[in-house]
């Protein structure tokens, strides 16, 4: 607290990442990180664009990222925004779309940087309950709004909605922005990204965090109707012109034309994340479908926080979210199979010794 702070700062509840912890050894399933490193592409880009050019300020508009992708997804650079992390790109998109006078609208369980974003800007907002399945109904929507925010596959449940239900939603609000937070859509779900053209009220915000393994470089970006992501820019370019350096750009843009290394990496944490859910099944969790490189579970006879902190005794950490639907659950990130093998091991031991 200080007396210099504004009225602003005294009210924010800033979000609190995952723990990023300094112990060695240890096997982290809590922040969604990819286990394997980047693509080897990416990293010889970077490498090659370490020179003396990092002297000049790098391209304030991303164009050859931006390039890559509209070609990719048959849509034009004008189509395309990126952003430092989707984390700034939706940020950006907060401030930029949804100040109508009405409540913003998203999951009551969902990506907790969304009030976060809503407590920046001053933005009103409401939630939609999921059911007792974590099923997100889209009838919740049905109500006055500045704008709808859905993760898909949302966070932390995993479970993903189907491209046919995101257009239904989109249809039904098209005087408003709906934002699809797709951070980790390359692991089973449907993306939205087909619907971009067709309808000019439709923001997709990606990441190269989680699929492509590039979480320490920080590169997000949108997709939307021209007029979205002129908007975006105007914000962008408000608030700080160049938000992609020089090595970030090299290599996102190596990473996404990398398209053999994606399919690989992805396909390895699916083959995971089937086995880890078998596991927990068997070990008398209940497991959630999930089309995320998470998955989230709840043992209905242990206490989540309690297996956490046991978790983190044997060098293993996991996300364990306070709040009164979510305390039951934990959320464990898919490593190597060594890693998730490791976790299956230590909770056998753990719900025996405490049986």
């Amino acid at each position: 607290m200080s007396r210099f702070w504004s009225p602003l700062v005294h009210r924010l509840t800033p979000y609190v990442p995952g723990e990023q912890p300094k112990i060695h050894n240890i096997i982290k399933l809590n922040t969604n990180e990819s286990p394997y490193g980047p693509s080897p592409k990416a990293l010889e880009a970077m490498r090659a664009a370490s020179d003396d050019s990092l002297r000049l300020y790098p391209d304030p508009e991303s164009l050859a990222l931006r390039e890559a992708i509209a070609r990719r997804e048959g849509l034009t650079p004008a189509h395309v925004f990126a952003g430092n992390g989707s984390d700034e790109v939706l940020a950006h998109a907060f401030q930029a779309f949804f100040n109508h006078g009405d409540p913003v609208l998203f999951p009551d369980i969902t990506y907790s940087f969304y009030p976060v974003y809503c407590g920046l800007y001053g933005l009103p907002f409401e939630t939609v309950a999921l059911d007792a399945g974590m099923n997100l109904p889209l009838s919740g929507f049905d109500r006055p709004n500045s704008g709808i925010v859905i993760a898909n596959p949302n966070a932390p449940t995993g479970i993903a909605l189907s491209r046919a239900d995101i257009e239904k939603l989109v249809m039904a609000h098209p005087d408003r922005v709906v934002l699809i937070d797709e951070a980790y859509v390359d692991f089973g779900a449907e993306t939205a990204v087909p619907l971009v053209k067709k309808y000019p009220n439709l923001l997709v915000v990606q990441t190269f965090s989680k699929s492509r393994a590039l979480a320490g470089l920080r590169v997000g970006f949108a997709l939307g109707d021209p007029a979205l992501i002129e908007g975006l820019s105007r914000v962008k370019d408000s608030f700080n012109s160049y938000p992609l350096d020089r090595l970030a750009q090299a290599g996102a843009l190596a990473a996404y034309e990398d398209e053999d290394w994606l399919r690989q990496s992805v396909n390895k944490v699916i083959a995971t994340r089937t086995t880890l859910a078998t596991s927990l099944t068997e070990l008398g969790f209940e497991v959630l479908r999930s089309s995320a490189n998470f998955v989230y579970a709840w043992h209905p006879d242990r206490d989540a926080a309690t297996l956490a902190a046991a978790l983190r005794e044997r060098a293993i950490i996991v996300r364990h979210l306070k709040g009164p639907r979510t305390s039951p659950w934990l959320r464990v990130t898919i490593g190597t199979d060594a890693q998730c093998t490791a976790l299956t091991e230590a909770l056998r031991e753990i719900l025996r010794l405490n049986a």
